[in-house]
C-alpha cells in the first residue's frame, strides 16, 4: 500500500512551498490543508511540536507519522518517492546542496526582517545584508538554467518560494537586491516559468502578501506611498 501524505500547509509560508514544489516535481498526490497560523488548531498542535508549518502527515498500514521541518520533509521525499531526483547521486555535491538550503532559510531570516519591520534604519540593513548574501549565491552559480545546471534540485525548490517575495516588493519598490548579479536573475526568471513553482501557491498569494505588509506597517509600504 502506498503512503498517503498529507501536507499541513499556511498560504503564504516559503518553507511550505518547498514541499509543494518536490511534491509537485516527484508528480505526488497529496492532500493540502492550511490553517490559520494566527489560530493555531489543537489539532495542528499536537503533530507540531514547534507549532509550525509544514508538517506532511504519513498514513500507512502501520500507522500515521508526522514529519516536522521543510527540509526534513523535502528529504523524505526524495528518498520515498519515484519521479525526477531532486539531489545529486555524489555525496560530496549533495552535501553542498544541502548547505546551499541551509543557506536559502538565512536568506529567508533576513527577509522576515525586510518585510515586516517599520523601521527605516532596520530595513535599510536587512536589504543590504539580503543583497549581500544574493551576492554570495551569484559566486555559487554556474551556466543555469538551475542552480546545479541543467537538473532541478531541492536547492531551487528552496529558492523559488524566496524570489516569489519580489515579484510583489518590485510591484512596490525598487529594492536593488539583484542589481549587480546578472546570473541570479536568470535563475530567478527560470524558475518563475516552472509549472511546480508557478502551482506551488494560490492566485490570491499577491493579495496575502500585501495584507500582510499593511497588518505589519511594514516600512517598504511607507516607501512605495
Amino acid at each position: 500500500m502506498t503512503a498517503k501524505l498529507t501536507l499541513i500547509s499556511h498560504k503564504l509560508c516559503p518553507y511550505v512551498q518547498r514541499a509543494v514544489i518536490a511534491l509537485n516535481e516527484k508528480g505526488v498526490p497529496f492532500e493540502r490543508v492550511d490553517i490559520d497560523l494566527a489560530n493555531k488548531p489543537d489539532w495542528f498542535l499536537k503533530l507540531s511540536p514547534l507549532g509550525k508549518v509544514p508538517v506532511l502527515i504519513v498514513r500507512s498500514e502501520d500507522g500515521e507519522v508526522a514529519l516536522f521541518e521543510s527540509n526534513v520533509i523535502c528529504e523524505y521525499i526524495e528518498e520515498t518517492q519515484t519521479g525526477a531526483k531532486l539531489h545529486p547521486q555524489d555525496a560530496l555535491q549533495r552535501a553542498q546542496h544541502r548547505a546551499w538550503m541551509e543557506f536559502g532559510s538565512t536568506i529567508l531570516s533576513e527577509l522576515w526582517g525586510l518585510e515586516t519591520t517599520g523601521d527605516a534604519a532596520v530595513f535599510e540593513a536587512k536589504r543590504v545584508a539580503v543583497a549581500a548574501k544574493f551576492a554570495r549565491v551569484e559566486e555559487a552559480l554556474g551556466s543555469g538554467p538551475f542552480f546545479a545546471g541543467e537538473k532541478f534540485s531541492l536547492v531551487d525548490a528552496v529558492f523559488a518560494p524566496i524570489f516569489r517575495y519580489f515579484d510583489v516588493f518590485d510591484e512596490l519598490i525598487d529594492l536593488s537586491i539583484f542589481a549587480e548579479t546578472p546570473k541570479v536573475r536568470a535563475w530567478r526568471t527560470e524558475l518563475a516559468k516552472r509549472d511546480s513553482v508557478r502551482n506551488a501557491v494560490g492566485t490570491d498569494y499577491p493579495q496575502l502578501l500585501h495584507a500582510f505588509l499593511v497588518r505589519h506597517n511594514a516600512h517598504m509600504l511607507k516607501l512605495a506611498a
